[in-house]
């Protein structure tokens, strides 16, 4: 008796350790640099949000917060990157709205599940973006020469079945037009495809305006649509494609998340910061002059935001014969 009683002692002492682990762990933490993967490529909206959090981070938590772009494999390689980290709450990562395509597209397994939700950072719509010496002059006047003028016109903004890419296909689609009438050129973020625009490789880039608003601000390039529900403030003069009469609309997100199984208590603690972050001067400076919007959301927003758009997408995707099985 007096063993079974010291036993069941020690194993009730290892359960109460084992419990106290996680609260143990996130009162610690941070002891040592955070890690934020970027799938995409430096200079584009993606790496611009997680740049200015990573800095502002820094000065809350007390130590370093690294960010590493990832690119290759169509978004595939950094959210594999993020989805395969150890989940100590040292690595997290800007998940963007690929991940609720690249499973339909067989470019993987993986998909929004596989990740510990954090924050929404950003929100944002597609921009139809030409180049200023396009003679185009609105929306209608582009979609009327590419329909002229089928597959002679190329436009580029992410990767081949990324968002930007679904968000030119959808609009010609809606507009009663082939989406093959536009060529897509993959490229690795919109900041080489308006490169591109620039140097005359491709003719459209659908890209957010915010990736853009240097090129926009200084005269080398013009937004002749916008698909978002309404105009963007930033833009105030660049209709909708809504108001130009197709009904088409299509929003990107970028968020911070973690790989699956990130302790909660670390979770809420990095929350509370990207709100207080957003919430800043700073960002809201940065964002009214790169024409990005303030979209925070919390982990249960973030979830629920994933899960209507992975819905969404599988069904515009297997319409315009991108999805896989």
């Amino acid at each position: 008796m007096v063993f079974r009683r010291s036993f069941l002692v020690g194993l009730a002492a290892l359960g109460l350790a084992a419990a106290s682990a996680p609260a143990a762990q996130a009162q610690a933490w941070p002891a040592r640099p955070i890690t934020i993967i970027v799938p995409w490529g430096a200079g584009g909206g993606t790496d611009a949000h997680m740049r200015l959090l990573a800095s502002m981070l820094e000065k809350d938590l007390g130590v370093a917060v690294n960010v590493v772009n990832q690119t290759g494999g169509n978004g595939v390689t950094g959210h594999s990157a993020i989805a395969n980290a150890a989940p100590d709450g040292y690595t997290f990562g800007a998940v963007t709205a690929e991940i609720t395509m690249m499973h339909h597209t067989g470019l993987t397994k993986l998909t929004w599940r596989d990740y510990t939700p954090v924050s929404v950072l950003n929100r944002t719509e597609a921009g139809f973006i030409v180049a200023k010496n396009n003679p185009w002059k609105d929306l209608q006047t582009a979609l009327a020469a590419i329909k002229a003028n089928p597959g002679k016109f190329k436009a580029s903004g992410t990767a081949q079945g990324g968002i930007w890419h679904i968000a030119v296909a959808g609009l010609l689609m809606e507009a009663g037009q082939d989406v093959k009438n536009v060529n897509w050129i993959p490229s690795q973020g919109a900041a080489r495809a308006m490169q591109e625009l620039l140097a005359g490789g491709v003719d459209i880039v659908t890209a957010s305006p915010g990736e853009a608003v240097a090129m926009l601000d200084a005269g080398e390039a013009r937004a002749l649509a916008v698909m978002g529900p309404e105009r963007n403030p930033r833009f105030k003069d660049v209709a909708t494609v809504k108001e130009q009469g197709v009904n088409w609309e299509m929003t990107s997100f970028i968020t911070l998340q973690g790989p699956k199984g990130v302790d909660p208590a670390i979770v809420r603690r990095l929350d509370e910061l990207v709100k207080k972050a957003l919430s800043s001067r700073d960002w809201q400076s940065f964002a009214s002059s790169r024409g990005f919007t303030i979209n925070y959301g919390g982990p249960a927003e973030l979830q629920a935001m994933q899960e209507r758009l992975d819905k969404y997408m599988g069904v515009v995707m297997g319409a315009l014969g991108l999805r896989q099985g």
